[in-house]
């Protein structure tokens, strides 16, 4: 069975500035599933963001319902796991010189680390490592 693959849709009120934070943080744009309305983010082999115009992301949604303002509201947490303590720090780290935000404070439980930042339009990231030994058991 081949790895799943995800793709996060989110909501974006100027595609070119999302873009160029996620560039800006170390990922790349897929050009094959990008236009004027829609950027696709490469974060893993098998992890997407697909940057949506807020206009294509209604195009993808039920009928009636509106888009939250994730500056204001928490629509979803997406949590990617880090290599190290020192990566999870490089990739917040980055996040909040390209314009990101912090989104709360770091969390340190000795095994498990994580800090958190908000990307441009508010979409809430987390970042974390775990001791390979305590996730284990």
């Amino acid at each position: 069975m081949a790895p799943q693959m995800i793709f996060v849709n989110l909501p974006v009120k100027d595609l070119d500035a999302s873009k160029a934070f996620y560039e800006k943080i170390g990922y790349s744009i897929n050009p094959q599933f990008t236009d004027e309305t829609a950027a696709c983010v490469v974060i893993s082999d098998t992890i997407f963001a697909m940057l949506l115009t807020e206009e294509k992301f209604k195009s993808f949604t039920a009928p009636g319902k509106e888009i939250a303002d994730a500056t204001k509201a928490t629509e979803v947490l997406i949590t990617l796991s880090a290599e190290s303590r020192e990566k999870a720090d490089e990739l917040a780290d980055a996040a909040l010189a390209a314009g990101g935000s912090p989104a709360k404070e770091p969390m340190d439980m000795g095994f498990m680390y994580g800090r958190s930042f908000a990307d441009p339009d508010g979409h809430h990231w987390e970042v974390f490592w775990m001791d390979p030994a305590a996730a284990q058991g």
